[in-house]
């Protein structure tokens, strides 16, 4: 399972996908979400704009993401 670190509190469900290399532009991630190919944590989601927190698990086809908190300096 791969692992996606993010400075913020939450990143929205589309803008990880690009992030992590799984959507190449925004509306292939949107396109994807709407199908119904994406789960965040066992749960199809529908929502482009979710909310995904440290901690979830985000799938996409054979591919199982973690998202964490990225160690950085304040």
């Amino acid at each position: 399972m791969d692992r996606i670190p993010i400075t913020t509190e939450y990143i929205r469900l589309d803008g990880l996908l690009k992030f992590a290399g799984l959507a190449q532009t925004g509306g292939h991630a949107k396109e994807i979400i709407m199908e119904g190919r994406v789960k965040v944590n066992g749960a199809v989601r529908l929502q482009r704009g979710a909310k995904v927190y440290p901690g979830d698990v985000v799938e996409y086809d054979e591919t199982a993401i973690t998202v964490e908190v990225s160690g950085h300096d304040d």
